[in-house]
This record gives structure tokens, sequence and C-alpha cells, in this order.
């Protein structure tokens, strides 16, 4: 289980470089005669690599327009300019785009001219961080696997702008404005093979409703949430990486084995307002619980198996998995508990 998340994980963060270097390799060799004809192609504000042709740099030009895209370019890079629209004309023969980064522009949703996004049939990552964006663009290509739209105003997520993208893997809509309101049951209906959702820094105080059956990891770090719903994640039962820091937890937030999840390999809910450490799986590796309130540790208390059986097994059997600890900022003075170090024998790092 273990080695198959990290394999998805792997593939999900990396896919790009791997990608981009075996497209240069395809093209170290290109034939000097050729480049003459990529550099009259390319739009004067900007820079084409005669060794990556299918790139297009207009990054940090001062632009407040997007320029006409060749046919041939897959990856356009346009972040730190002063674009506020996007319209059909520049993108008339760029039928091959596979990515595109519009991040750091003054892009508003008015700017973006109706439909244009969904003609890119072939584009797999749209990024579109700090902008200014009230709501999620749509319509939105159908082959997207990223969109990335953090540090922009949104507060409306349009019904159904989801629906379609079923090979969407990746969705940051982290530091925006977003209230409960805006995430309805059927928000993220349709996002079957999601694996990454960010909602951290918006203004939630509830769970969101419906998050995708597939999700890997879930941050939600900087709401204000309080309490996590009786049986929640039994909804979402791959979750493994959960982050919870800096919300309003308190111990009547949580209910019982509330994150007692075998999924969960990664728990992280420092800068809360507990005062115990909440039950735990025996599969769980990493635990975060620094800056809370917690007084004292009893390792007989949030030990998933018996101490008898820790002591019993040793290093063998279904012992506790549990690698990391961290209780720094707390009331809790060292030194460490005995029991602690019996129940988790292969932790090897606790922060106190």
């Amino acid at each position: 289980m273990t080695l198959k998340v990290y394999t998805s994980l792997l593939l999900l963060f990396l896919v790009h470089s791997v990608w981009t270097r075996t497209v240069r390799q395809v093209y170290d060799e290109l034939d000097p005669e050729h480049w003459s004809h990529y550099t009259s192609e390319c739009p004067r504000e900007c820079f084409c690599p005669p060794s990556f042709p299918n790139a297009l740099y207009c990054d940090g030009k001062g632009l407040k327009e997007i320029p006409p895209i060749p046919a041939r370019i897959w990856y356009l890079y346009l972040q730190n300019n002063l674009i506020e629209t996007v319209s059909d004309k520049p993108f008339m023969n760029a039928t091959h785009l596979r990515w595109i980064n519009l991040n750091k522009n003054k892009i508003t949703n008015s700017g973006i001219e109706s439909g244009v996004l969904s003609k890119l049939k072939r584009l797999l990552y749209l990024f579109l961080e700090d902008n200014e964006l009230e709501e999620v663009p749509s319509p939105l290509p159908v082959g997207l696997e990223q969109l990335r739209l953090a540090r922009n105003k949104i507060s409306r997520i349009p019904e159904g702008v989801f629906s379609n993208l079923e090979n969407l893997t990746m969705l940051d809509l982290h530091q925006n404005s977003l209230l409960d309101s805006a995430l309805q049951s059927d928000t993220f209906q349709g996002l079957n093979n999601l694996m990454q959702l960010n909602i951290a820094k918006n203004s939630l105080k509830k769970m969101p409703l419906s998050i995708p059956a597939n999700t890997l990891q879930l941050f939600l770090d900087n709401n204000s949430i309080e309490v996590i719903p009786e049986n929640y994640f039994s909804a979402i039962p791959k979750v493994t990486f959960l982050r919870l820091n800096y919300n309003k937890l308190s111990d009547d937030g949580i209910p019982p084995n509330g994150f007692n999840v075998s999924s969960i390999l990664d728990l992280q809910l420092s800068h809360n307002q507990l005062t115990k450490i909440p039950p735990i799986n025996a599969h769980l590796e990493h635990l975060h619980l620094d800056h809370n309130r917690i007084k004292s540790v009893n390792g007989t208390q949030i030990c998933p198996v018996s101490i008898a059986i820790a002591e019993e097994y040793g290093f063998y059997g279904n012992i506790p998995r549990l690698r990391y600890l961290r209780l720094d900022g707390n009331e809790i003075q060292p030194p460490i508990p005995l029991d602690i170090m019996i129940c988790f024998r292969l932790l090897q790092a606790v922060v106190i």
C-alpha cells in the first residue's frame, strides 16, 4: 500500500521533469540549418531556445498582452508580466499546447474570452496563480491534469466546472477567499482521479463536502475549522497526507477514533487547541502536534496497540509504525516517557 502511494505521488510531482528532459534529448542534436526558421517564428518579445524548439519563454518581459504563439509550441511561459486578457487570437495556431504558465499577471475573469481555454484540447497543465480571478474560470480543457489557481481572489466555484475533468490529478486553490458556502456537495463531482486537493489559507469553518474518493493528499491548513465530522474519512479511504495545521480544532471537535484511519501516513495538526493526543492508527508514520495546549503524554493511552503487545513483539509483528513525533510548543516537560519508546519502537525523531 505504502509503495503504491509513493509511486503515485512520484508520478504526480515528477512527470513534468521527465517529460521535459525527454523532449530536450530529442532536440539536443537539432540541425543548425533549422535555427533560422525557428527564430523567424519566434515573437520578438520572447526567447525561443534552438535546443528546445517546443518551448516559448515570454516571462518577465513586461507584456500587457499575449503574443501570437507558433504552432510548434508545447510549453508556454508567460509568468511575471502585466497581462490582463486571454483571447482566442494568440492561440489560433497553437493547437499542440500542453503547458501554460500565466502566474503573476493581472488576469480577471472578465478578461478571459469565453471558451478560449476549453479550445486548447491538448492542454494538460494550466497555471494561473497570483492573478485577480474571483471565480474558477470555465469552461476548462477536458484533458487537464493540473490546475493551479493559488493566491487569487476566488470566492465562487461555478456549478459543474469540474464535472468533465476526469484526468485532473492536482487542484490547487490555496490562499483564496473561499467560504463554506462555496463548496457544495457536488462541487468536486467528476474529479475521479484527483490525487491532491489544496484548499489551505481560505475562510473555511467546516470540513469540505464530498472530497473525491481517490484523493491522497488533502491540505486544509490556515482555515478556521473547529470540527471533524463523524466518519468523515470513510468517504476518502485513500487519503495518505492530511494537513490541518493552523485551525481551531479542540478535543471536543474530534470524534472518538476520528484520526484512527489506516490509510493516513502523515497527520499534521500543529497550531490548534488540542490538550491531548487524539487516538491514532498503527500505520501512522509522521505526527505533528506542535504548538497546541498539550501538558503531558501518556504512552500507554496513545499507543495504538497495548503496551504488553508492543513489548512482547518488539520489532516483529504489526507494531506501530510511527517514525516522527513533534510535540514542541506545548507544555510538556522532558524527558520523554519510557512507555512512548516501548510502544513506538520505530521512532527516529521526537521533538519535545
